[in-house]
């Protein structure tokens, strides 16, 4: 027989001999896989391959040293979580998100006073009407009730109250009127006699000033009237819109103080309707002290403004100072724009004295208006408005220049009440959020 046939048989056993060793050692790596990790369910175990059916080990696989990567644990089921983020509100800092919450809020109010704005500047004129008749009524209102408590029905002591009131108006408009135009020419001389006699005291005076000078001062007067006679003109033609509007403004205020003394009541009512129900309570307790606030606003300043012009327009009077009887009407008219009015008139009164009775008068003038008006503020306003008006004068002062800017003189007159008002509005909405109960919810079922 050939050797041929013998060798291959020799090779195939030891390959056969090598194939069974290596299904061994896979077999042993998935049984230390297996007792590494959880049993499966028995309903789901894998079956046996042939492989895992075979011989056991010789002594000699026993005794065989373990490969390093017998050693080599095997990696976990699941690999482990990462840290969790923060919530990004958490963190921002606490400051920051204090000033972010608040700017948010302010930005919303800043934006809903814009607005509004917006709105009062398209019906200015209608906005001021209404509230130059809610200081009318505040004025006149006592004088109703006083009438409906002596036994007047609604109506007539109504129609009784707004007539003497618009005619007692109407009066003092037409006396300063006509003091004016009857006074006029008289005055145009004084002022030119004054011109001329502060012209000869400047000459004189220690100030060195020269006939020269006065008469580049009067020069340039003259050429700047000169080059703005266009704009003059155009002024005046604006005047005659200005006094068809202050027509139509009043013609409003007189409508609307009517309909307010007689139905003031129902028309609240009616607002109130307008208000959330959750907030209707405070409101409607808000109300009536914003109500006498702005009454007792009104008389007082009606009283310490006719105090003023009494004894200021007495004191220029007795100075011989012309045209002292509406120098004190004027005075009485600008006392209702607080702080700012007072300088205004008292000014105008220094002017006149100074123009027409020489600069003695004037300095006596002014002596007078300042202590009138020190007596005015230390005195008489504490003691006539009291406390349910007291506003801090840089408040004030604040208040009437935002006014000012934003609708004129009617909105200095009328910012200062709106101020108090507020302040006494928006105190009581504190307090009674302070003390008023909770709302407990739904009840339970």
């Amino acid at each position: 027989m050939s050797r041929v046939p013998g060798w291959l048989g020799r090779v195939g056993a030891g390959l056969t001999a090598v194939s069974e060793r290596l299904d061994e050692r896979r077999a042993e790596v998935e049984r230390e896989n297996a007792e590494a990790e959880p049993a499966p369910p028995a309903d789901h175990a894998t079956p046996l391959s042939p492989a895992d059916h075979a011989t056991p080990l010789s002594p000699a696989d026993h005794a065989a040293p373990p490969s390093p990567s017998d050693h080599v644990l095997p990696p976990p089921e699941h690999a482990p979580a990462p840290a969790a983020r923060p919530d990004p509100a958490h963190a921002v800092p606490w400051g920051m998100r204090v000033a972010a919450e608040a700017g948010w809020r302010l930005l919303v109010l800043a934006g809903t006073l814009w607005v509004l704005m917006r709105v009062i500047s398209a019906v200015q004129l209608v906005v001021l009407a209404f509230v130059a008749a809610l200081l009318i009524t505040a004025l006149l209102q006592p004088a109703v009730a006083r009438l409906m408590r002596i036994g007047f029905p609604r109506g007539l002591a109504t129609a009784l109250t707004a007539i003497l009131g618009f005619v007692v108006m109407g009066l003092i408009g037409w006396f300063v009127t006509w003091q004016v135009m009857e006074n006029i020419d008289n005055l145009s001389d004084q002022v030119q006699d004054g011109i001329d006699e502060l012209r000869n005291w400047l000459l004189n005076s220690p100030f060195h000033v020269t006939d020269k000078q006065i008469n580049d001062i009067a020069e340039n007067l003259r050429e700047a009237v000169g080059a703005n006679t266009d704009q003059i003109t155009s002024a005046g033609l604006e005047g005659v819109t200005v006094v068809v509007e202050a027509l139509t403004g009043i013609l409003l205020a007189a409508f609307s103080t009517l309909f307010l003394l007689y139905d003031g009541r129902r028309i609240w009512e009616w607002t109130l309707k307008l208000v959330p129900a959750a907030a209707r309570p405070g409101v409607a307790g808000a109300g009536p002290r914003a109500w006498r606030t702005l009454t007792a606003y009104v008389r007082g300043t009606v009283i310490v403004a006719l105090i003023d012009a009494i004894f200021i327009g007495l004191g220029i009077y007795f100075l011989d100072v012309p045209m002292a009887v509406p120098l004190a009407v004027f005075i009485f008219l600008f006392a209702f724009i607080p702080l700012v009015g007072a300088v205004v008139s008292g000014a105008l009164a220094v002017v006149v004295a100074l123009v027409t009775q020489g600069v003695f008068t004037a300095v006596m003038t002014l002596v007078v208006v300042l202590a009138v008006q020190q007596i005015e503020g230390h005195i008489l306003q504490p003691f006539i408005l009291g406390r349910a008006v007291r506003v801090h004068p840089l408040a004030v002062v604040l208040s009437v220049a935002a006014g000012g800017m934003v609708a004129g003189i009617g909105g200095a007159v009328v910012a200062v009440p709106l101020v108090a008002v507020t302040n006494t509005v928006v105190g009581y909405l504190r307090a009674y959020s302070a003390t008023a109960p909770t709302d407990p919810g739904p009840p339970a079922p």
